[in-house]
Formats: C-alpha cells, sequence, structure tokens
C-alpha cells in the first residue's frame, strides 16, 4: 500500500521567458515572492548595488514585467 503526499500549488507563477539574465531573474523573483519592494529593500535582500538594481528595473519595466507604484516596484497580478 503506497501512499503518494499531494503537492500544495505553487504560489509563484513560471518566470517569464523574455528574461535572460539571472540577476533579472532573481529581482523578479524578489518582487513576486515579496509582493512589492522598493531599490533600497532589493539592495539589502539581494545584497547587489544600487545601479545594477536601477538598470534591472528599468529592464523589467521595459517589457512591462514589472511596475513602479510609488516607491515600491511590483509583479502586476
Amino acid at each position: 500500500m503506497s501512499s503518494q503526499k499531494q503537492r500544495p500549488e505553487p504560489q509563484i507563477e513560471p518566470i517569464p521567458e523574455e528574461l535572460d539574465s539571472a540577476q533579472a531573474k532573481l529581482v523578479f523573483l524578489c518582487l513576486e515572492a515579496t509582493g512589492g519592494a522598493t531599490v533600497d529593500d532589493l539592495g539589502d535582500l539581494l545584497a547587489m548595488k544600487k545601479l545594477s538594481i536601477l538598470s534591472l528595473l528599468n529592464e523589467l519595466s521595459s517589457e512591462n514585467l514589472i511596475e513602479r507604484r510609488g516607491e515600491e516596484y511590483v509583479v502586476p497580478n
């Protein structure tokens, strides 16, 4: 008699195929997992330089994968 454990449904959607770099994927996943973050929050969480984060956020925004809401960047629903 074997019992299979049923896995819960994933809370995070698959990473968009447009993202090529590991850093862009990391920032996207962080924003999705946290529900949004400021540039400073991302710098602290990911131990990345502000200039790198801003560049990645610009890339993600231009591809309409994230949006800015006040001081935070979020993955739109």
